[in-house]
């Protein structure tokens, strides 16, 4: 059996960095994790080839070969599926289709595929590859079991071009304890945290590294910390292999802010290597907060969470949303203060969108205000249900939010702001000033130090030398997000 997978093209994000991608000679931040999982689950005798359409083009002679064709995508890549599946009814190919985007809405998907594997693979893929054997494949395989990853495979790297990406990745975990309205990841993953082994983990490390991989690793759980006490066991064991092969990555992850209340977890996580975290924050309006059922930041000082977390050796990335019901025309205003009171950085603000299936889907579509037609961006300026805010209003003010945070003296304000509560770990690591780092500081003196704009090459050449001068340990920090204000500005003109 000859199987194509194809991982569809992203649009330009907030997320996908692509702008910055030419700093680094790197043509996408992220590989399909998913479909690299979901091939080892395939029988060993079937001969399996990737198309990332992220790096590279679809090509007819790979659609020829193909006995099948196997897409998994999210909703923000339903242009780039679309486009492949009329590609398929074309050259006559058969299609099986996974992933968030067809196990939401997979009566969209009916007719122009011909298997749908929804939910979470180890329960609905087995099945299915029982019943391709015997010739009585079905339609569609759905499952409302959440399983264990006990017996989830190693990705197969072997089939990634690895140096066309900017970050690996690595899965430990699925689901997430809290409620949040707005949120997918329950309704796709459950509320009970599921975990892997720590010897399941560990080789995960190993096979990344065996690649010849070293630079940044991406813990793709939406909230690594959504089980603390397995966290907490298993992190002594990265900590040891980290040191072992002498720190060979950088490892980020996304998590939720009441990470700030255990100082064990914060040492744990910065000495096996972590020194970046995402975490929701939203919004300072604790109304909103109440809302959205966002308890976890609720009655909460959540600036001094962050600069807690920034002294311990973790930067923070920052999630932010406008667009609540309790959302009035003072919210931009507020969303600014506290973003640069903060130093979060790489702050990412979007408008509320109501994903299919959701707490806030099934609120909205009662209240007849959904348009179930979103874009799956939340960054991109769209909205898919009526706001109690005027539209065009809560519109603008998200778009005055963007272009002024990512303006060059807010931007490099916050950067500095960041510097003075940061505290980066010493830690020993191998080649951390590679030649990749190098290479891209080196693009970044001729792109914004000499090309740019009069303000940010100012601000660029103001922040090197105060960066020498006082902050010399996070210099490399710096450096790094001066190159991603050069991608932020790039999406925020697009507004």
């Amino acid at each position: 059996m000859n199987i194509l997978m194809i991982y569809p093209r992203y649009p330009v994000t907030f997320w996908s960095f692509k702008h910055v991608m030419k700093y680094i000679a790197k043509k996408a931040a992220f590989p399909p994790l998913g479909l690299l999982t979901v091939a080892a689950m395939l029988p060993a005798e079937w001969n399996i080839r990737l198309t990332d359409l992220n790096i590279e083009k679809l090509r007819e002679k790979d659609m020829l070969w193909a006995d099948y064709v196997m897409i998994s995508a999210m909703l923000i890549q339903k242009d780039s599926v679309d486009e492949i599946l009329r590609e398929c009814v074309r050259l006559k190919k058969k299609v099986i289709a996974g992933g968030p985007l067809f196990s939401a809405k997979p009566e969209d998907y009916y007719d122009s595929v011909d298997h749908l594997i929804l939910n979470e693979a180890e329960c609905t893929l087995p099945p299915f590859l029982s019943d391709l054997a015997r010739g009585a494949a079905q339609k569609v395989y759905r499952s409302g079991e959440f399983p264990s990853l006990h017996s989830t495979p190693l990705p197969r790297w072997d089939l990634a071009r690895i140096k066309c990406y900017a970050n690996l990745m690595i899965q430990f975990s699925r689901g997430c304890p809290f409620n949040c309205e707005f949120c997918d990841v329950t309704s796709l993953f459950g509320h009970n945290p599921r975990i892997k082994t720590e010897d399941q983990f560990l080789r995960e490390l190993q096979s990344i590294y065996d690649t010849g991989w070293r630079g940044t690793v991406f813990i793709v759980d939406d909230n690594f910390i959504g089980n603390k006490k397995a966290i907490k066991t298993m992190l002594p064991g990265v900590v040891a292999w980290m040191k072992k092969h002498q720190y060979p990555f950088e490892l980020l992850t996304e998590t939720s802010i009441n990470i700030a209340d255990d100082d064990e977890l914060i040492r744990l996580m910065t000495q096996a290597g972590f020194n970046s975290i995402f975490i929701g924050l939203e919004t300072p309006n604790e109304e909103s907060l109440k809302e959205c059922s966002k308890n976890q930041n609720c009655k909460r000082d959540m600036i001094a969470a962050i600069k807690k977390l920034q002294a311990g050796g973790l930067q923070v990335f920052g999630g932010y949303i406008v667009g609540f019901d309790n959302d009035d025309e003072n919210i931009f205003a507020r969303q600014i203060k506290f973003i640069q009171e903060t130093g979060v950085v790489t702050a990412m603000v979007g408008l509320l969108n109501a994903l299919p299936n959701t707490k806030l889907w099934h609120r909205l579509k009662d209240e007849n205000r959904l348009d179930d037609n979103s874009s799956g961006n939340n960054t991109d300026g769209s909205i898919n249900f009526i706001p109690r805010m005027d539209k065009t209003k809560l519109i603008a003010g998200y778009q005055k939010i963007v272009k002024t945070i990512y303006s060059p003296r807010y931007y490099y304000q916050r950067i500095n702001e960041f510097l003075k509560s940061y505290k980066p770990i010493p830690i020993k690591r191998k080649n951390r000033y590679s030649v990749r780092r190098m290479r891209a500081f080196v693009k970044s003196v001729f792109y914004i130090g000499i090309l740019g704009n009069g303000a940010t090459q100012w601000y660029y050449w103001k922040l090197m030398l105060k960066s020498l001068i006082f902050y010399r340990e996070s210099f490399s920090e710096a450096m790094t997000l001066m190159i991603y204000g050069y991608h932020f500005r790039k999406m925020a003109k697009k507004l």
